[in-house]
């Protein structure tokens, strides 16, 4: 059973008071999705505005820091697996977005001094605070704290009220819930969800003041993937800003090799728009040739450590089912999504580091253990990328390279596309063939 959260109606257990304006949901389409799974450094994955200050963080950390509401706090911070002190840091690597699809996440009212969690369904348009990882950290509007839904996306019900009637272009199957990034993220890029045409590269941990815009309709060509390993596909896509699907009952392993594409290599896409891999070859996990890997709601739910380096990550992730390629053109529906999860308990958020956290393990999750292997600027992701094949080892490693930076938002046809997202690695680095 799923609640849905319509946006715009306040909580009726909230931990801060939604009449002092901490956030302001907007109303927003929700863009076709073919429902499951998504990482949260998936391009256009999040929304966002020409008005960015769609979450008062400083007001809520100087609410959870005032002795007079020492209980809320520590009913937050134990929500959120962070300690009262932590807070202010933790709030201050915080991204506000807005949501592009209904989103599945376990929310948390406040109710009897304690914070009371529950599953629920965001509706497109909620303003939210992600983290490091690219997860729902907290509801703007008040101030609630989110962590991951770890459910079976296709087995949902849900539960619409009086309050929250079911919404204008509601669709089960096109929900989403979304995993921790592979990698360490800089940047989320962002779609303009007043004007599509218009991208924005929002540095992690900003709250609008240091945006820059691009041209979501701006064409890229898909590289050559033949030979690369599923999980480095991906994540050459997604620095193309291009989505990965596969087409089969799950996501293959990250080790799985990918034998094409379509469309093929040199095809150029849009902003968001889908790449379907084939692979073959046997790989931990998946099956010689096979087109599928771990079933869903088989219950494997641990999550890969991040390499700042970009190497693929290594532990078991888990196993989703990816959607179809997509079909759309221009000015087709907004990012989509991979399959369904395996039923288990909520992935964590950041703790500490300055970067972002650890994907953390089925039950209560950890403090970060990520960290930039370098000194280099803060850490960037889902930005829509140049046309370069992997980065570097000596810097941390980016979802994306921006695209060129425009002083004002492009005008025209809006374009669409659906995201990507990086499997996690389940058999170590391998090498990759580019043209």
């Amino acid at each position: 059973m799923v609640k849905a959260v319509a946006a715009g109606v306040p909580s009726l257990a909230p931990f801060f008071d939604e009449g002092q304006g901490l956030g302001r949901d907007q109303q927003v389409r929700a863009q076709t999705a073919h429902g499951g799974l998504q990482q949260g450094d998936t391009p256009g994955l999040y929304g966002g505005s020409k008005q960015p200050t769609v979450c008062d963080v400083v007001r809520l950390k100087e609410f959870l820091s005032d002795p007079a509401n020492e209980r809320k706090a520590q009913a937050w911070a134990a929500a959120l697996s962070v300690t009262t002190a932590e807070i202010p840091g933790f709030l201050d690597r915080l991204t506000p977005v807005l949501l592009r699809h209904d989103t599945l996440v376990k929310n948390h009212d406040y109710k009897k001094g304690k914070a009371a969690p529950f599953n629920a369904l965001l509706q497109a348009g909620i303003a939210i605070l992600v983290d490091a990882d690219g997860l729902p950290a907290v509801k703007c509007s008040c101030g609630n704290p989110l962590r991951p839904f770890e459910g079976d996306t296709t087995g949902i019900k849900v539960e619409f009220d009086d309050r929250n009637e079911e919404w204008k272009g509601y669709e089960k199957t096109s929900v989403v819930a979304i995993r921790p990034a592979t990698r360490i993220l800089e940047r989320l890029a962002l779609v303009d969800v007043e004007e599509p045409e218009r991208g924005i590269n929002r540095p992690v941990g900003t709250t609008g003041e240091k945006d820059t815009t691009f041209d979501t309709r701006e064409r890229r060509a898909v590289p050559d993937l033949a030979g690369a390993t599923f999980g480095q596909a991906g994540r050459k896509l997604a620095d193309k800003g291009l989505a990965v699907a596969f087409e089969g009952g799950g996501l293959p392993p990250d080790g799985a090799r990918v034998t094409a594409s379509d469309p093929p290599a040199g095809t150029e896409l849009r902003f968001g728009e889908y790449v379907t891999l084939s692979v073959a070859g046997e790989s931990s996990g998946g099956s010689a040739g096979g087109t599928t890997s771990t079933p869903p709601g088989s219950g494997t739910t641990s999550q890969p450590t991040k390499d700042p380096s970009g190497s693929t990550p290594s532990s078991s992730s888990p196993s989703p089912s990816t959607p179809p390629p997509s079909s759309s053109g221009p000015g087709s529906s907004g990012p989509g999504s991979s399959g369904p999860s395996s039923p288990g308990p909520t992935n964590g958020p950041p703790s500490s580091g300055p970067s972002s956290s650890a994907a953390p393990p089925t039950s209560a999750p950890p403090p970060s253990t990520k960290d930039p292997t370098t000194s280099s600027p803060p850490p960037v992701t889902s930005s829509p990328p140049q046309t370069t094949s992997s980065p570097p080892t000596s810097a941390p490693v980016t979802s994306s390279a921006p695209p060129p930076e425009t002083s004002a938002p492009v005008t025209t046809d809006p374009a669409t596309g659906v995201p990507s997202t990086d499997g996690p690695s389940t058999d170590g680095p391998a090498f990759s063939t580019t043209a």
